[in-house]
């Protein structure tokens, strides 16, 4: 089990190090950053002097070494546009963010899971088929198109809830149902897919033969031991849903993590860029690790391939 964890950790740290490098190319190559940093009317010599005081004279490869050895100590440089550290713009935004997705996670859960459960228990019913199709919907229908359409009938035409903002708890409604909707559908999904092969179990044949209520079958023996696979899953689409909150948060101009890398990719605002990206793949990526390991856990076949 050692031995399984210090290699994927050893593969996170590598993955991480790749996409800090291809982040560090990406933004060198969208243009001089010190020509974003003068002014307007800065002359070829002043240009010169910038260059050297943020190090940028020198080859790319001590630029990247330079700008990893701070990165690693919590020092992102300063933002081009707002003349703040970056980090401090993170900080500011990230628990607005976290409070979108916990709010979302909360939709996709006592939404999307019920709506699954009660499919498996309904199999070949009217019920099921609307599980089904709303899963089927859930996935193939794009966040931001629900967004919108939210907007059109709940905003525009209804006037019930507010478009932007997020002065009251009703501001969180269709942001938050727009960024879990993808995660509620893959819930259902997963849940009913879980408790159909849980409830063709012998110990669920034997528990209704024994005379247990129904909903005592399918709430204390079913679900418990389907639950299992639902519970990974949702832990790692909460990160997936702090990830992808860039158009979300557009569509509804929520001032967090997501709307911050937008911003500061149509201003090359670039240590805002590289900041973002990078800690949002970190925590992607360790997520993906914390996973992993509970699988090799639970399953010792995993640790062993």
């Amino acid at each position: 089990m050692k031995r399984y964890i210090l290699r994927r950790l050893g593969q996170s740290v590598i993955t991480i190090i790749g996409i800090s490098i291809i982040v560090f190319l990406l933004t060198h190559l969208s243009g001089d950053p010190v020509a974003l940093m003068a002014h307007q009317s800065a002359t070829k010599e002043d240009l010169e002097e910038i260059r050297r005081d943020r190090g940028l004279d020198k080859p790319i490869y001590v630029q990247y070494w330079r700008y990893i050895s701070r990165a690693v100590r919590g020092d992102f440089g300063e933002s081009l546009r707002w003349k703040m550290p970056a980090i401090e713009m993170f900080l500011e935004r990230f628990p607005n963010t976290i409070r979108l997705a916990v709010v979302a996670m909360a939709f996709a859960v006592l939404f999307g899971v019920p709506t699954g459960i009660l499919s498996a228990v309904k199999v070949g019913r009217k019920f099921d088929n609307f599980g089904k199709i709303f899963a089927l919907l859930g996935q193939a229908l794009p966040g931001f198109w629900v967004g919108i359409m939210l907007i059109l009938i709940f905003a525009a035409e209804l006037k019930l809830l507010p478009t932007s903002g997020m002065g009251s708890w009703k501001c969180y409604i269709m942001p938050a149902f727009t960024l879990g909707w993808y995660t509620m559908a893959a819930l259902t999904r997963l849940s009913r897919s879980a408790m159909l092969d849980v409830l063709d179990a012998e110990y669920i044949k034997m528990a209704r033969i024994k005379g247990v209520s129904e909903l005592w079958v399918i709430l204390k023996h079913a679900f418990k031991n389907a639950s299992a696979p639902v519970i990974t899953i949702s832990a790692l689409q909460f990160v997936v849903m702090m990830n992808g909150t860039m158009i979300i948060e557009t569509v509804f101009t929520w001032p967090g993590l997501g709307r911050l890398i937008v911003d500061s990719i149509f201003a090359r605002d670039y240590p805002v860029v590289q900041m973002c990206v990078l800690i949002s793949s970190s925590f992607f990526v360790f997520a993906n690790l914390i996973v992993d390991i509970l699988y090799a856990y639970l399953d010792p076949r995993i640790r062993y391939q």
